[in-house]
């Protein structure tokens, strides 16, 4: 679920059955089409950047990437910059209000996951790991959290709520199971989280939360077991996204479809956390971190379409 190719031309073999000859006239039939034909777009409302780049890379195909030399589309998936024929003053950035770190499962292929486009779109803010290598979060847990569903998730309307629990009592509240030996290489710590109360309800008074970074955990369902029982993920706040609804083509069989893929996570979590945390209306600030799935997404519904599956 949380993964995405990139690569048009393998995305739509992968659709279609019928050879690279169907997909020609498919691409071709995709360069008539008018925004009306798009009314039932999900994505159609975003306030997004020209995507005309995007047509104009489509039309001339796969390119190399600047830095490794490797022939992509769009942009590389592996040193996260756009490829030539994509001038990276014509992709848009973003500014988030906290850090974003990606934890990517290290068996996840490269190219279809999603998590790139964060990190192209908001450069100065977000940071892709390959697991097993990734932070220390220990000292930090009281103003971290971790996107991931789960029967100890909690909404993002209540993170200042559990994050001043965290602060108070160093790392576990009254629901946190304490005698997990993480948390207890946390205590010997204690001492350095015991000036941090009173900054963070002061913090919660005035900015909504203490809350500095989110985690992100990259790949498939049946992958993530791995990296969610590691300890050093251990006694984090969690995070569940319950009322938004996947536009991801490859949704994994069994899982529900509020299982989103990792940029419609990080998009949909940012949007609640500016309106229930930070208070402020919501006017598409985020809107570009949904640059280049939602260019994917209409390719690729419309590749199907054009196939006669939908």
């Amino acid at each position: 679920q949380l993964t995405m190719s990139l690569n048009s031309s393998t995305l739509l073999n992968e659709e279609n059955t019928q050879g690279p000859k169907r997909n020609a006239e498919c691409l071709e039939s995709l360069e008539l089409q008018t925004p009306a034909s798009f009314q039932d777009n999900p994505l159609q409302q975003l306030q997004l950047a020209s995507q005309e780049v995007l047509e104009k890379a489509k039309k001339s195909g796969r390119s190399k990437c600047p830095r490794c030399n490797s022939s992509r589309m769009f942009y590389c998936y592996t040193c996260f910059v756009p490829v030539e024929t994509v001038p990276t003053k014509e992709i848009p950035t973003v500014k988030l209000p906290l850090k974003i770190d990606i934890i990517k499962h290290p068996n996840e292929t490269d190219g279809k996951s999603t998590a790139v486009h964060a990190k192209l779109l908001a450069p100065d803010d977000v940071t892709i790991y390959k697991y097993p290598c990734i932070p220390e979060y220990e000292e930090k847990r009281h103003e971290i959290a971790l996107i991931f569903p789960g029967p100890d998730s909690v909404s993002v309307k209540d993170i200042a709520f559990h994050l001043q629990k965290y602060a108070k009592k160093g790392v576990c509240d009254s629901d946190s199971d304490c005698s997990r030996e993480p948390l207890l290489k946390q205590a010997k710590i204690e001492p350095k989280e015991e000036k941090n109360p009173n900054e963070c309800i002061s913090s919660d008074r005035s900015q909504g939360t203490r809350l500095t970074k989110i985690i992100f955990i990259d790949s498939t369902w049946n992958q993530t077991n791995k990296i969610i029982t590691d300890e050093r993920l251990q006694g984090l706040l969690q995070i569940e996204l319950k009322t938004r609804k996947t536009c991801f083509w490859r949704h994994q069989k069994g899982k529900p479809d509020t299982y989103l893929s990792t940029i419609e996570a990080i998009y949909y979590f940012l949007v609640d956390y500016h309106q229930e945390i930070l208070k402020e209306s919501y006017k598409g600030q985020y809107d570009n971190l949904l640059f280049f799935f939602s260019f994917m997404y209409t390719l690729i519904k419309n590749a199907k379409c054009c196939a006669g599956k939908e």
